[in-house]
C-alpha cells in the first residue's frame, strides 16, 4: 500500500492513549495492504482514509471514548442487510454508506473484506462521488 512519509507517526498520534485500538487498526491495515496493494492511505484528524482512484473505506474511532474497537466505513451501490452493519444511510440515490463496529481481530474476516472489495469496485467506477 502507498503510505505517506509520516504515516507511522501520524497513526501513533491518531491512536494516542488507545493501544488496544491501535493494535486492532494495525491488524486491519495489514489485511487491507494484502488485499489492496495498489491503494493509498491518508491519516486525517477524525479518520484514516483508504483510496484507489477514489475513497473507498475509512477507519475511525467510536464516538464514545469508552467504546472498544474501531469503526470501518465503506460505500456501496446497495444497502447491505447484515446485522453486522451498525448504521447504513443513503446520502445520495443508490449510494449507501455503511458503518461496522470492529471490536476484535476475528471480526476482520472474509465477509468484511468482501464488502471492502465491493466498495473498492463501486468507488472506482466513473462518475462516482469521492466520499463513501
Amino acid at each position: 500500500m502507498n503510505v505517506p512519509e509520516h504515516y507511522e507517526s501520524d497513526v501513533l498520534f491518531f491512536f494516542d492513549g488507545r493501544p488496544d485500538q491501535l493494535a486492532l487498526y494495525q491488524e486491519f491495515f495489514q489485511e487491507l495492504d494484502g488485499a489492496f496493494p495498489e491503494a493509498s492511505v491518508k491519516v486525517q484528524e477524525s479518520q484514516i482514509s483508504f483510496y484507489g482512484a477514489r475513497l473507498f473505506a475509512m477507519a475511525s474511532l467510536p464516538r464514545r471514548k469508552k467504546d472498544p474497537g474501531i469503526v470501518i466505513t465503506f460505500g456501496l451501490g446497495r444497502r447491505e442487510p447484515s446485522p453486522r452493519i451498525g448504521v447504513a444511510v443513503e446520502p445520495y440515490p443508490n449510494r449507501w454508506t455503511h458503518h461496522v463496529a470492529v471490536a476484535s481481530g476475528g471480526e476482520i474476516d472474509g465477509e468484511l473484506l468482501g464488502w471492502l472489495r465491493e466498495a473498492w469496485e463501486f468507488n472506482q467506477g466513473k462518475g462516482r462521488r469521492s466520499a463513501p
